[in-house]
């Protein structure tokens, strides 16, 4: 006796459709599954086991084989219980599961439970020509994302097969579904006091996709004003959601019954991270902080306590804006285009130049700590400002600050001014401009030119560094819906620019 069904797995963000044959045969009693199987599908034999007799099944007796097709793909999860169980359950009958893929975790009862990347798998069939996918109803409003498949949620072993055998459908769900639950609010700028230089510096990287870096002593605002980040960001437009939502999807971070992310995520890792969490990997590889901050902010508080190996690895990522991991068993990419905001005390103490508190760091304490950061890694960041501690008039203000709502507005104005420079490309800013794009959208006129020269011998600017000052300057210029890129916009992205290699050396400084 045998049958056949198709499931899918996934291997990093991509996914592949599988054929699953289950044979039973006379002989002692033996369940067998083949074709690479991880540890997690090799124990897929006693749930599946428990979940048929529980739910009314007979289970097979003598041999029993179950074959992962293609036998050179490793398959890991538990998403490919649902279709072994449902192949057993065939056997010895004329049903046939027909052209669907079929995904899903099976608890001892027979309930189906939700799995990782549903998106993905759901992706994958449809390209594979598959008119429809069954999967965890937990996990049907992701897949229903996808254009062009039907998807049918079922929430124990008995629908399913109710569904393919016994002539009970189930209704697909309806694509109007795939829609993120609300989110808690992010934190308003209106709570920020002060600060105006970083504020005028958030709302430049949040227009312009630029990163920025915050020194500053413990007190200063630098977190606070770092977590009020998301609320500036414009959303995301609907590819970039599939993007981030896939990426959720496959870390197994996406809340179950979830639809598509459409705010831009904010990940904030503890500074005792190891180079892998960040960027990715494992044995089967998974998606890092920054993928899992694709298309939002990675703030890293605290950025010089972080291991130099960590921070050393995340550079060619922040240029090329994608992570590829090899393995033996073939090679992942996991995008991350992700706006970088980190914060920094200016020495150990923290209290560095502070008018108010002396400094209890010597000078080789002070410059072990400023040589944490790299200078190839501080050259990869746009903006560097200082924040010094607040008068205490400044603080009791009872003045309202400019909101978050105020200041998305701009930025979002400014995005689509950005936009229309690369029109198919939803989500363009400022900071994707190519240097041959740079030619031709910043146009120095002759005084900006000749700022631009006198920089480049004062500030040492490397040519990467150059080209992102040029990249901050059109992010201004749009921000004040200039068509040119003036000498007094290249002034205010120069000013941004540290005078050393060292963070805490920067010309702008607030009291």
């Amino acid at each position: 006796m045998l049958t056949r069904i198709h499931s899918a797995a996934t291997l990093g963000l991509e996914a592949r459709v599988l054929d699953i044959e289950v044979d039973a045969s006379g002989g002692f009693p033996r369940f067998t599954i083949v074709g690479l199987p991880d540890a997690a599908v090799r124990e897929a034999r006693e749930r599946v086991r428990s979940a048929l007799k529980n739910s009314g099944f007979t289970f097979p007796s003598g041999t029993v084989t179950v074959n992962l097709a293609p036998a050179d793909f490793r398959k890991s999860g538990a998403a490919l219980d649902l279709p072994v169980a449902l192949g057993l359950a065939a056997l010895g009958g004329d049903a046939s599961a027909g052209r669907r893929v079929i995904v899903g975790e099976l608890g001892l009862g027979g309930e189906v439970r939700p799995i990782r990347g549903a998106l993905c798998l759901a992706l994958a069939a449809r390209d594979a020509g598959f008119p429809e996918i069954v999967l965890p109803a937990a996990s049907a409003r992701e897949a229903s994302a996808v254009d062009g498949i039907r998807v049918i949620p079922v929430p124990h072993l008995t629908d399913a097969a109710g569904h393919l055998f016994g002539g009970r459908t189930v209704a697909p769900l309806a694509r109007t579904d795939a829609e993120a639950p609300p989110s808690t609010p992010p934190p308003d700028f209106s709570d920020l006091r002060g600060q105006l230089v970083a504020r005028r510096a958030a709302e430049i990287a949040a227009a312009g996709g630029h990163h920025l870096l915050l020194t500053g002593p413990p007190g200063a605002g630098k977190t606070m004003l770092a977590r009020r980040l998301p609320g500036i960001l414009a959303p995301l437009t609907d590819g970039e959601a599939l993007e981030v939502t896939r990426v959720h999807s496959v870390a197994g971070t996406l809340p179950a019954g979830a639809g598509l992310i459409r705010t831009p995520p904010f990940r904030a890792p503890h500074h005792g991270i190891s180079a892998p969490g960040l960027v990715g990997g494992g044995a089967r590889p998974v998606p890092g902080e920054m993928s899992l901050a694709h298309r939002g902010a990675l703030f890293l508080d605290e950025i010089a306590e972080f291991r130099r190996d960590a921070l050393e690895a995340i550079r060619q990522p922040l240029e090329e804006r994608a992570i590829t991991v090899v393995r033996v068993g073939g090679a992942c990419v996991f995008p991350c285009d992700v706006l970088l905001v980190a914060a920094m005390n200016p020495c150990p103490c923290g209290f560095a130049g502070d008018p108010r508190r002396s400094c209890a760091c010597d000078p080789r304490e002070r410059s072990r700590y400023a040589r944490k950061l790299s200078g190839p890694f501080l050259d990869r960041i746009d903006l560097h400002v200082v924040m010094r501690d607040l008068p205490w008039p400044e603080l009791r203000s009872s003045a309202v600050a400019e909101p978050s709502a105020a200041i998305r507005a701009r930025v979002e104005a400014a995005r689509a001014c950005a936009a229309s420079r690369r029109p198919g490309r939803a989500g363009f800013r400022n900071g994707d401009l190519t240097a041959q794009e740079l030619v031709q959208h910043c146009l120095l006129d002759g005084a900006g030119a000749r700022v631009l020269e006198t920089a480049v011998g004062r500030l040492h600017l490397s040519a990467r560094a150059i080209h992102r000052a040029l990249r901050v300057a059109r992010t201004i210029a749009d921000l004040a819906k200039s068509e040119r890129v003036l000498s007094s916009h290249l002034s205010e992205a120069l000013s941004f620019r540290p005078t050393t290699t060292s963070p805490i050396s920067c010309p702008i400084e607030q009291g």
